[in-house]
């Protein structure tokens, strides 16, 4: 699950795979349209569906907040 997750991230923004900081939103490394993407990436491999109140900054931060989210959804 990790390593697709960190494939798909790696296809919309290779910064994410190497960023080791706290946010990423606030650091520009990744904005709105890419976090969509990324959505409807890890919605379609995961077969889940991630709902608004989860797309929020808080859940990508980093690599290690989305992968956790998608573990978080997939376990639902």
């Amino acid at each position: 699950m990790e390593e697709k997750v960190l494939e798909i991230l790696e296809e919309y923004c290779e910064e994410a795979i190497s960023y080791t900081g706290d946010n990423m939103m606030e650091e520009g490394i990744i904005d709105s349209f890419t976090v969509i993407n990324i959505v409807s990436e890890l919605e379609d491999a995961f077969d889940i569906e991630v709902d608004a109140k989860y797309v929020v900054a808080e859940n990508f931060r980093n690599k290690e907040a989305i992968i956790d989210l998608v573990k978080r959804l997939v376990e639902e």
